[in-house]
């Protein structure tokens, strides 16, 4: 029965390039994606989401200490692998918007900004123009574009109005115009390339035209072959022009094209460009390209990233690539994954979930058996073509391929059994069994099938066993060994019977899941228990986990024919050595591999293929990376108390009772950085042990007064451990820690303590009698305030005024007059009993006060109150009886012996929190007003002053608030021509909402 071969083609745009033309081929999948690219990217994307300080990222560059530093148009974020630090404006910066960056020799990472003024990172601290003298200048408002560092560690700028900027180390100093007003242009660096080393790899330049250089070559066709090991080296040595989307290499003689991206097939502005040894990456506005072995003459180039705009590509010291992108964050490539080959879904093959994997010897075939039935071949030419079984009475999945005899490959799926012409790409069922689970070719060719309940040599017999649940089957040509979800169990060719392998108690009655016979050597992978080694119907050896087996759930065994035993687990494959039974490495995804959930493994000629739940994967084994070198230990942050300090290597301070030192820290790893393990020792003597920890904080509570000495170091998966970083921490005892200084300290306490009882004691008798004085004082200078509140030539003339106005025969005014003057009496003899009394109440008393007056003196003045609006929001209340004294005297004295009409200007506000008082009147004015008073108006006016001041006296007694009274003759004091008397009183207040 044969069944249809269906083929599909993936067409994929592969450039070849012929003397220098290109012919579209169909050669391999391509794909553009974020996890697998090609064949052998798995890039990682970082975003704003894992810390990045913005999507939008211009560039990216490793300083000298190995971090990564990356400039955003809100900031620069350095990266160290696992965490980013960002910092901006407030940080140092002289602006968010970061265009580009330039790391130099002395560690320093120089940030250019539009507004062109440099700053740079050095130290732990962003130095700028605010914190650094030396970087003060006037931009005349161009920016940097280009950096160069001479031989003395100074950096010179070329700005955009083409001029040179040095910032001198020597001097301390930015000179703008070094060289006088005259413009240079980036040729002259060039031309002078012994003496100036760029900050950049590469330039955009539209022209080469170099005036001063008149004997400069151009190639727009490079006259050196690309596999020319002199011409490659020279073009990674020297400065790189980007022109459009040409690429050439720049010296003093000439300047040579060495990429045309017309013959590429590239239309788009080349953007950025890297060199990696022999390869090529070049990226454009709207993708990303690699060209593998450029320098070594290949002509094969893969688009990655398509819809992506390329800022800038960078490689690393430890050979990763990172790829910035306008708006879509930063794209990291791991070293590792040139060392593979990855195929899935996203590249050409019909699903991820691979579960067996064939090469053929004769054809050089890649058979991969995947789900629903599917079988994808891969020709030497990279074809792909989509085989499909029969999925009608299930899944039917490819779980076994096993090389038969020529031309001819086996199929083991879940319905059945099925064989594969390689020639005439067919398929065809050998033998439909339902639920089938192993399939195995003897040495002498006799193909044994397992089922879930039955075991058949094909084309002769079955056995039936509906008792167990077979799951893999292994055999020579006259017997075989089944395993079982029971343990294991052994059959016979002649007398068709099965029985137990195993005795009462045996190790090998358990759960097994696949079988290996090596060298008359029976290996057992079980489900739960790792690997046993039999030999006669006795265990020799037994390896689990705790012999570094990757994992003891075992999920297939692969012999090599060249004494490798693989064992594919749930966590990685492990390799054995059968001969000396010793497990001597495990491969896993911290290795690369697309999962650690292998279905899978075959070998052919040095190339490993390992088949996963998340794809294909394939790589030299003896080439596996392996990244040894440990990592740098770096300080972020010293903690004590509440406070921060920035990282050093020493560290002094005075003990602080009950507070924590903390050390923060970390570890450039770009590769596996969350399998980072730190150690630290605190004793300086590292034979007492190393703490192993995964935190990068290390708090030490209530550390006590001493010289200590912290070690720290970190490694990477399976690296060395690196160099420790030494920190000298010195907590210093206060003066009271010393033994002199407790004795001392004792003695003071007890006559502190006595001294204490006796002021006490006497506070207490003294707050008595002083309590008694208050009150009784209190009650005389109220008394005296009510006394001289309303004296009788008040009340007298108020009277004479209601006489008047009857005679005059204005009887109601009169009697409005007397109602006034009642309320007025009564109101004063109330506030007169209290402490406080409100503002607004104040204020009401005043101005029936001042109506009154201007009735009595026939409205000779007038009046106004000023207010300050916050008043308004609160209930302030203040002693009574302060103000009114001072009105009178104000009207009496001042305004009354005016010969014309007068005015009065009482204004209120807060200052601090005390109620700030003016009494402004333009009367004739204190001087004047003493020098035509009798003896005993001066009397009554100087009682009235005093009893204020006292009043304001003892309130600071009471509640510490200090009251003001002062007097100023505004002719005397400086007022100009003004005439009259300002007094001004700070009153204490109660101030509520």
């Amino acid at each position: 029965m044969k069944y249809e071969l269906r083929t599909i083609l993936y067409p994929v745009k592969t450039y070849i390039m012929p003397n220098a033309r290109y012919i579209l081929l169909v050669l391999m999948v391509l794909c553009t994606g974020n996890r697998a690219l090609a064949q052998g990217f798995m890039p990682r994307n970082y975003n704003v989401k894992d810390g990045l300080a913005n999507a939008t990222v211009y560039t990216a560059v490793q300083d000298k200490d190995g971090f990564i530093w990356f400039a955003t148009p809100t900031g620069v974020s350095k990266f160290d692998g696992k965490r980013f630090q960002n910092y901006s404006k407030k940080d140092g910066l002289t602006d968010n918007d970061v265009i580009k960056l330039a790391p130099d020799s002395k560690g320093r990472v120089w940030f250019f900004t539009l507004n062109g003024m440099p700053s740079f990172y050095s130290n732990y601290v962003i130095h700028s123009y605010k914190n650094d003298s030396s970087l003060q200048f006037n931009s005349h408002g161009h920016y940097m574009q280009y950096a160069f560092e001479d031989s003395s560690a100074n950096v010179w700028f070329l700005n955009t109005d083409n001029r040179l900027i040095k910032h001198n180390v020597e001097k301390r100093q930015t000179e703008y115009n070094k060289f006088g007003d005259q413009q240079f242009d980036i040729f002259y660096f060039l031309r002078n390339g012994p003496l100036f080393k760029p900050l950049q790899s590469s330039f955009h330049l539209s022209s080469f035209k170099d005036d001063n250089n008149k004997d400069l070559k151009i190639f727009p066709v490079s006259p050196y072959p690309m596999d020319d090991e002199a011409f490659a080296a020279r073009v990674r040595a020297n400065p790189v022009i980007i022109t459009k989307n040409t690429l050439y290499s720049y010296t003093l003689k000439e300047v040579v094209c060495f990429f045309n991206g017309r013959d590429w097939g590239i239309k788009d502005e080349i953007t950025d460009v890297c060199i990696d040894n022999d390869n090529l990456w070049i990226g454009t506005q709207r993708a990303l390209f690699f060209l593998k072995d450029f320098f070594q003459g290949a002509k094969n180039m893969s688009k990655l990233l398509d819809n992506h705009y390329i800022t800038s590509i960078l490689r690393d010291r430890d050979g990763n690539i990172w790829i910035s992108t306008f708006g879509d964050g930063v794209y990291n490539i791991p070293f590792k994954n040139f060392y593979f080959n990855y195929r899935d879904n996203t590249n050409g093959l019909y699903s991820h979930s691979i579960f067996s994997i064939l090469r053929d010897r004769t054809t050089g075939m890649l058979l991969v058996g995947q789900n629903a039935g599917v079988l994808n071949t891969i020709d030497s030419s990279h074809h792909i073509r989509v085989h499909t079984l029969d999925t009608s009475r299930g899944r039917n999945s490819i779980f076994s391929i096993l090389p038969y005899r020529n031309d001819e490959i086996l199929l083991g799926a879940d319905n059945g059994l099925y064989s594969f012409n390689t020639r005439r790409q067919q398929i065809s069922v050998l033998q439909a069994i339902k639920n089938l689970k192993d399939v195995d070719v003897s040495p002498g060719g006799k193909v044994r099938i397992a089922a879930k309940d039955q075991v058949s040599l094909l084309n002769e017999y079955t056995v039936n066993r509906e008792e167990l649940l077979i799951t893999s089957i292994v055999g020579t040509d006259t017997s075989y060994y089944l395993g079982t979800n029971s343990g294991l169990y052994y059959g016979s060719d002649r007398t068709k019977n099965i029985r137990p392998a195993f005795g009462e108690g045996d190790s090998l009655r358990q759960s097994i899941k696949d079988l290996k016979l090596i060298d008359g050597y029976l290996w057992v992978g079980t489900s739960d228990q790792g690997i046993y080694v039999m030999r006669n119907n006795r265990v020799l050896k037994h390896l689990s986990t705790a012999d570094n087996l990757a994992s003891d759930i075992c999920q297939q065994l692969y012999y090599d024919g060249i004494g490798r035993l693989y064992v594919a687990t749930n966590r990685g494959v492990s390799v054995i050595d059968v001969k000396e039974m010793t497990i001597t490495r495990n491969i896993s995804s911290n290795d690369g591999l697309m999962s650690d959930d292998i279905r899978g493994v075959f070998y052919q000629q040095g190339m490993l293929y390992i088949a996963t739940s998340n794809g294909l994967c394939y790589f030299k084994d003896h080439n596996l990376p392996v990244d040894s070198v440990p990592p740098t230990v770096y300080l972020s942050a010293i903690r004590y108390g509440d406070s921060t300090y920035l990282p050093a290597t020493s560290f002094v301070h005075m003990y602080k009772r009950k507070t924590s030192f903390e050390v923060e820290f970390g570890a450039i790893a770009f590769d596996l950085p969350d399998l980072v393990e730190y150690q630290y020792n605190f004793s300086s003597d590292t034979s007492a042990g190393w703490t192993t920890t995964m935190s990068n904080i290390i708090p030490f509570p209530d550390l006590q007064p001493g010289s200590y000495k912290l070690l720290l170091r970190a490694r990477k998966f399976k690296s060395d451990w690196s160099q420790p970083l030494t920190i000298s921490v010195n907590i210093l005892p206060q003066w009271y820690q010393q033994w002199w200084a407790r004795g001392i300290l004792i003695l003071l306490g007890l006559l502190c303590i006595l001294a204490i009882l006796r002021y006490i004691v006497k506070r207490i008798k003294q707050a008595e009698k002083n309590k008694t004085d208050y009150n009784r004082r209190i009650a005389e200078l109220e008394a005296k305030a009510l006394t001289n509140q309303m004296n009788p030539h008040f009340i007298f003339n108020s009277l004479n005024s209601v006489q008047h106005l009857i005679l005059e025969k204005e009887e109601k005014q009169a009697l409005n007059f007397l109602a006034d003057f009642a309320t007025l009496m009564r109101q004063m003899l109330n506030n007169s009993r209290k402490s406080y009394i409100s503002l607004e109440e104040e204020t009401a008393f005043l101005t029936r006060y001042l109506e009154l007056e201007k009735i009595r003196f026939a409205h000779s003045f007038t009046y106004h109150f000023d207010i300050e609006p916050e008043l308004k929001d609160y209930t302030v209340y203040i002693p009574p009886m302060i103000i009114q004294p001072i009105v009178e005297n104000a009207i009496k004295h001042g305004l009354a012996p005016k010969n014309s009409a007068g005015h009065l200007e009482i204004k209120l506000e807060m200052v601090d929190d005390l109620l700030y008082c003016s009494v402004d009147d333009d009367g004739i004015g204190w001087e004047h007003s003493n020098s035509i008073k009798t003896g005993r108006l001066v009397k009554h006016e100087s009682t009235a002053l005093s009893v204020i001041k006292e009043r304001l006296q003892i309130i600071k007694s009471f509640n510490g608030s200090v009251g003001k009274l002062e007097i100023i003759d505004k002719f005397k004091s400086g007022f100009g021509n003004k005439e009259g008397t300002l007094v001004e009183i700070l009153i204490p207040i109660v101030k509520m909402l």
